[in-house]
């Protein structure tokens, strides 16, 4: 994934999403602490980082059968998003000061931007499950 040749787009994005596959959600969950140390860690992520502890938990009830209704591509722009923002040297790197989090960035607002709705569906079935 690092090459500066790269350009964060949504072509790139769709296209990196398609090609996640069940055994990359397992490994997502597998890493869920360090993605959610380096979201802590990482200033600018700080206005997302609720959002990132919500699609975890989305994907933890997809993989456990407990909310199904969801589309695949939501569930690989999580994973895809979400192992991106892991990975220290992807296009930018993150030891770049300044500019190492624009892509994660990009590819974050990207997966939001696309899951949007999914998002809110499952927080509202989660609403509704705990009443």
């Amino acid at each position: 994934m690092a090459t500066s040749s790269k350009k964060i787009d949504e072509n790139y994005f769709e296209r990196k999403v398609s090609g996640i596959t069940k055994s990359d959600v397992d490994n997502t969950l597998t890493q869920e602490n360090e993605i959610e140390q380096k979201i802590k860690n990482a200033g600018v992520f700080e206005k997302y980082a609720e959002m990132a502890k919500q699609m975890l938990l989305m994907l933890k009830d997809y993989r456990r059968g407990l909310y199904t209704e969801v589309p695949w591509f939501t569930i690989g722009s999580i994973v895809f998003s979400l192992i991106y923002v892991l990975n220290p040297l992807d296009v930018v790197p993150d030891f770049i000061p300044g500019l190492g989090y624009i892509d994660d960035l990009s590819v974050f607002t990207f997966a939001l931007r696309f899951i949007e709705s999914d998002l809110h569906n499952y927080l509202d079935w989660k609403i509704n499950k705990e009443e």
